[in-house]
């Protein structure tokens, strides 16, 4: 797992996409079995589809609106179904290795068996309920020494403005890594990665400078542009 690690390293700092970075750090851990929760238009399981030895796929995603989801792409039902479409259509290529779940991570955990996936990435609902019920609820269908990544980890919870939920992500990631006592890597492109394995105990490495030290009330300063709308 040290050698992982120190793999990852290299990878995310030699790494000029978010796409590049996660297909290599997959190829590295040699990952078979994953789950993508927030699958949208299917983009990332595209890439992950396309360049990786992917044995089984599942997509997890309501693909409808949600009452209590106040984030920008809460979108209507037919948008949603051209979404959903679009999403199918980009995986197609591997539709003997996806599995699809249409439901919230709630409903779709019951469906899979524990300790049964190699990786699973989060880029669901961002709000503190979303973030808290997806790692939650999916940590414990990894197996020893899984991976769980996501995306998101904004150094502002005002990532959508004030007119919307804020996102947690950050630092709740940090936290759930805290609380499982594991190793959590913040990593460039707005992601982390979080290795499930108690052996190495908690500890939070930084691969991109700025999050040292953040503090949670720095996180959750509005910035001026929203300050000097709300103003007029």
């Amino acid at each position: 797992m040290l050698d992982l690690l120190m793999a990852i390293q290299k990878i995310a700092n030699t790494a000029k996409t978010r796409e590049a970075m996660w297909q290599a750090i997959l190829t590295e851990a040699e990952v078979a079995r994953m789950a993508e929760v927030g699958v949208y238009r299917g983009a990332f399981a595209e890439s992950v589809l396309g360049a990786c030895e992917i044995e089984a796929y599942t997509m997890i995603d309501p693909w409808q609106p949600l009452p209590n989801w106040h984030k920008p792409a809460n979108h209507d039902a037919p948008r949603f179904d051209e979404i959903f479409a679009e999403a199918m259509q980009r995986t197609d290529f591997a539709a003997d290795k996806r599995h699809v779940l249409r439901c919230t991570t709630k409903e779709a955990a019951s469906q899979i068996d524990a300790a049964s996936l190699d990786m699973v990435y989060i880029d669901g609902d961002h709000t503190l309920r979303g973030i808290t019920l997806d790692l939650t609820l999916m940590y414990g269908k990894l197996r020893a020494g899984g991976l769980l990544g996501g995306d998101d980890f904004t150094m502002s919870v005002w990532q959508h403005g004030p007119d919307f939920d804020p996102t947690f992500v950050c630092p709740y990631a940090i936290y759930f890594a805290e609380a499982m006592d594991v190793p959590i890597i913040i990593l460039p492109f707005l992601q982390f990665l979080i290795l499930k394995e108690p052996t190495l105990g908690f500890e939070v490495f930084h691969l991109v400078d700025e999050y040292k030290n953040l503090r949670l009330n720095e996180l959750m300063q509005m910035p001026a542009r929203f300050k000097e709308r709300n103003n007029d």
